[in-house]
C-alpha cells in the first residue's frame, strides 16, 4: 500500500491532504521520514505529526447453523453455548438476533457494530424466514388471526404464514425480532411450537450448512 493511501485511510483525511503531509515531512515510517510514493507493509509503524496511526481491523462476520440445545451466550450456566462450536479466534464475535436454546438455524455473529445495528434496529425491518412445526394442525381461523395480528404483552405480532407439508408445518415470514415472538404468538392461541428453524436473515441465507458448522461471509 502506498503511504498516502495508508495515511488517508488510517487518519480520515483526503488522499490529497495525505500527499501534502508526506511532502511536508509530517509522516514517518519506522521513525524514518517517509518519501512521496513510498510503499508500506503491515508490520511498519506509521506516525503522522508524531502520532501513531493504524488501519482499522477488518470486521469479521460468520453464519452458523445453530443446533438445538445451545444457548447464544458465553456463559451457558450449565448449558452448551454456541462458542463451544467455534475456534477461539471467534470468541470475540457477538450474536445478532439470538435464537433460544430450543431453536435452530441461521445465526449471525459479528464484531461489526454498524452491521449489527442495520440488521436489528426496527427502522430497517429486515425480513426473516423460519420453518416451524406445531403440536397440532393450525385452524384456518387462527391462521387468519395470526396474519391479521395477535396482541401480546409487548405489542401486536403479525406473521405471514405459508403451509408446508401439512397443517402442522409452516413457513413464517416476519420483519421483527422480539424475544420468542413466534412461540408466544402461537401459544396465545393454544399451540406449542415443537421445532423452529431460521432460514434467512436479511440478505443472509442458511443454504446447505450442516448443524453446528459455520462460514465466514
Amino acid at each position: 500500500m502506498r503511504i498516502n493511501q495508508y495515511v488517508a485511510t488510517a487518519s480520515g483525511i483526503s488522499r490529497r491532504a495525505a500527499d501534502r503531509a508526506v511532502a511536508a515531512g509530517q509522516v514517518y515510517i519506522n521513525d524514518i521520514l517517509a518519501g512521496v510514493g513510498q510503499s508500506v507493509g503491515e508490520d511498519d509503524v506509521i506516525k503522522l505529526n508524531g502520532r501513531h496511526i493504524t488501519l482499522a481491523q477488518q470486521a469479521t462476520t460468520i453464519i452458523m447453523n445453530k443446533p438445538i440445545g445451545y444457548v447464544c451466550s458465553r456463559n451457558g450456566q450449565g448449558s452448551k453455548t454456541i462458542y463451544d462450536l467455534l475456534p477461539a479466534e471467534f470468541n470475540k464475535l457477538k450474536s445478532v438476533g439470538r435464537l433460544d436454546k430450543d431453536s435452530s438455524g441461521l445465526l449471525l455473529l459479528t464484531d461489526d457494530g454498524q452491521l449489527a445495528n442495520r440488521l436489528t434496529h426496527p427502522s430497517f425491518a429486515k425480513r426473516k424466514i423460519y420453518n416451524v412445526t406445531l403440536n397440532h394442525p393450525l385452524k384456518d381461523v387462527d391462521r387468519r388471526q395470526i396474519e391479521h395480528g395477535i396482541t401480546l404483552e409487548d405489542g401486536v405480532s403479525s406473521l405471514k404464514l405459508k403451509r408446508l407439508d401439512n397443517d402442522n408445518s409452516w413457513e413464517i415470514t416476519m420483519h421483527e425480532g422480539r424475544n420468542r415472538q413466534i412461540r408466544r404468538t402461537f401459544a396465545k392461541l393454544g399451540y406449542d411450537t415443537l421445532t423452529l428453524k431460521r432460514l434467512t436473515f436479511g440478505d443472509y441465507a442458511l443454504s446447505d450448512l450442516s448443524d453446528g458448522s459455520f462460514k465466514i461471509v
